[in-house]
């Protein structure tokens, strides 16, 4: 079964940084393009960052130039890097995947969009 994992949510002050990824796991072709969401109480999950599966990235406005996304194909991770974190950061952080995986008793692949658990960031002073 394929998952996708978070992890490295947590506790910090305004302007600490904080890591946190997203492992894919189970029987998979490929990982394609991948996202960072991110979730507030009372608000809409919105796009953070975003990474192809060639390492293309983009950002959303009010993370450019803190953010860093980046992917180890080999360990079907992606990471993100988070600095000068504010208040307005804490959020719940999901992972999003277009994966790769075999059709069953084929040479065939088909695409799904997987979402992982989530993983809580709270930047407090």
């Amino acid at each position: 079964q394929v998952q996708l994992v978070e992890s490295g949510g947590g506790l910090v002050q305004p302007g600490g940084s904080l890591n946190i990824s997203c492992v894919v796991s189970g029987p998979i072709a490929s990982v394609n393009d991948v996202g960072w969401y991110r979730q507030a109480p009372g608000k809409q999950r919105e796009l953070v960052a975003h990474i192809t599966r060639h390492s293309d990235t983009n950002y959303a406005a009010s993370v450019k130039g803190r953010f860093t996304i980046s992917r180890d194909n080999a360990k079907k991770t992606v990471s993100l890097h988070m600095l000068s974190l504010k208040p307005e950061d804490t959020s719940i952080y999901y992972c999003n995947a277009a994966i790769d995986v075999w059709v069953p008793g084929t040479t065939l692949r088909t695409t799904l969009d997987a979402w992982g658990q989530g993983t809580l960031v709270t930047v407090y002073s």
